[in-house]
């Protein structure tokens, strides 16, 4: 009997202080790229948004090698998305008793990693009975 293996683990950070296309920027950079390479490329670009994101990164390899059981050098990045999260609203008091808005943006980003050595099925001890056995080998019809 095959059952369904779990092959893919994900990391997920909320809340986090950035504009959704200031984080996709980076995000659709990484998509697609295996665990090692996608470190290399968030060390080196110069955005803020890089840290936030290597840190998901981090974490989702953490999570596959816990959950899994997995290597890093086989784990690649198969679904990263940014969505966007609540703004946060504040007032900035001017002269003559007048205020002006400030919205912070918030964002939620979600990394999804997979192993690309893991089957996505595995086979579970089959028990046979007995007569089934003696039937396959001719002995009865």
């Amino acid at each position: 009997m095959l059952q369904k293996r779990k092959t893919e683990v994900y990391a997920l950070g909320q809340h986090i202080s950035m504009s959704v296309h200031k984080a996709r920027r980076v995000i659709d950079q990484i998509r697609g790229r295996s665990y090692e390479e996608t470190l290399i490329i968030l060390e080196l670009m110069p955005y803020r948004a890089c840290y936030p994101i290597f840190k998901l990164v981090y974490s989702a390899a953490a999570n596959a090698s816990y959950i899994l059981g997995s290597d890093e050098s086989s784990l690649y990045i198969t679904k990263a998305e940014v969505n966007e999260g609540p703004t946060v609203k504040r007032l900035k008091l001017r002269a003559r008793g007048r205020s002006y808005p400030i919205k912070r943006p918030t964002c939620h980003i979600t990394i999804v990693m997979e192993d690309i050595f893991l089957n996505e099925y595995k086979c579970t001890n089959i028990k046979w009975k007995k007569t089934n056995f003696i039937r396959e080998r001719g002995n009865i019809k």
